[in-house]
């Protein structure tokens, strides 16, 4: 262990305590390793926020929800416990959908009612841009389901990953085509 090392680990717990105490502590986050590479997971006191992956840079994430949110932003990690235990219960082929509570301020508008029926896409299923489209209530905006999966700001959870293209191509994805082939072989499986 380097020197010091656990009194800054004792310091930031103490430091974390009080501001969770004194409510200067808008947004928890922590990063954790997954089967489509490390998460970072934060949370507000409404609940989850913000899954981004990787290739998203967790850095400026944390910078855009500091501005969109608030810049009292702290690694707090056992506020995401639970998010942590389903993510590793789905991951495990143990958890079908997730019952954590979520915060849905970073979707707005059209984009946030394409995001509320994802979940109605059952796990192991997919549905095409011009279903979820259907269920959304605007069978045109076809193009619009595309970019709100794209912003879907809690992937996995919220399963953007499960909307393909009418010819039953994959389409893009937030984390990747890879992290998209692994979550829907994860759910075939």
């Amino acid at each position: 262990m380097i020197p010091g090392t656990e009194k800054m680990a004792d310091l930031h717990d103490r430091l974390a305590a009080a501001a969770l105490r004194d409510g200067l502590l808008d947004i928890a986050y922590r990063t954790i390793d997954s089967p489509v590479g490390p998460l970072l997971l934060a949370a507000t006191e409404r609940g989850l926020v913000r899954v981004a992956y990787d290739r998203e840079d967790h850095d400026a994430v944390l910078a855009q929800l500091a501005d969109k949110i608030s810049p009292r932003i702290l690694h707090e990690p056992g506020r995401l416990d639970l998010a942590v235990r389903e993510l590793d219960e789905y991951f495990a082929r143990t958890r079908r959908s997730f019952d954590l509570p979520l915060d849905w301020r970073l979707a707005a508008g059209f984009r946030s009612a394409v995001l509320h029926h994802l979940p109605d896409i059952g796990y192991g299923q997919t549905a095409s841009y011009a279903e979820v489209a259907v269920l959304a209530g605007s069978p045109k905006a076809v193009r619009a389901v595309g970019t709100a999966c794209a912003k879907n700001p809690l992937p996995v959870v919220v399963p953007c990953h499960r909307v393909v293209r009418s010819d039953g191509a994959m389409g893009g994805y937030l984390g990747g085509p890879q992290a998209k082939r692994l979550l829907l072989d994860l759910e075939a499986a």
